[in-house]
């Protein structure tokens, strides 16, 4: 079974997935933010056998709340409401700074980056949370 990652944004959710293994995330793809994404979610969920969803916390540099923390939030509640798996929050602080790094090294111009940097940082976010599992033990996470 795989895991399947969340980065939640106000325009458009990256997404990544897991392999089997659990060793390595892979970025798929972006999920605009029109009101289809419920639907959009499940299908991948079934596409790729998911067990749980990963989801970015983005909380402050002080580990606080914030608005967009309270925003992902609001819409995991929602997603739980059609998708019966765990959902399991990760911290998710310079996700996105940390793909932009990766983007501008590797040269591409800002319009590309826009594309994504959201699967990006999902794909950083699962890969972040994987290791996390290896090191403390998967069992401790279920």
């Amino acid at each position: 079974m795989r895991i399947l990652c969340l980065d939640i944004g106000d325009r458009r959710i990256g997404v990544a997935v897991s392999d089997e293994g659990k060793s390595f995330a892979r970025g798929i793809g972006n999920i605009e933010r029109d009101g289809s994404e419920a639907v959009k979610i499940r299908g991948l969920v079934e596409k790729y056998g998911v067990e749980s969803i990963v989801y970015g916390l983005p909380l402050r540099m002080d580990g606080s709340m914030s608005g967009q923390t309270e925003k992902s939030m609001a819409f995991v509640s929602l997603l739980k409401e059609s998708i019966s798996l765990p959902f399991i929050p990760f911290d998710e602080r310079l996700s996105s700074r940390q793909a932009d790094s990766i983007l501008i090294e590797a040269d591409l111009s800002r319009k590309k980056r826009k594309k994504v940097i959201d699967r990006l940082a999902a794909q950083i976010i699962l890969q972040n949370y994987l290791d996390s599992l290896r090191e403390h033990g998967e069992e401790d996470y279920y």
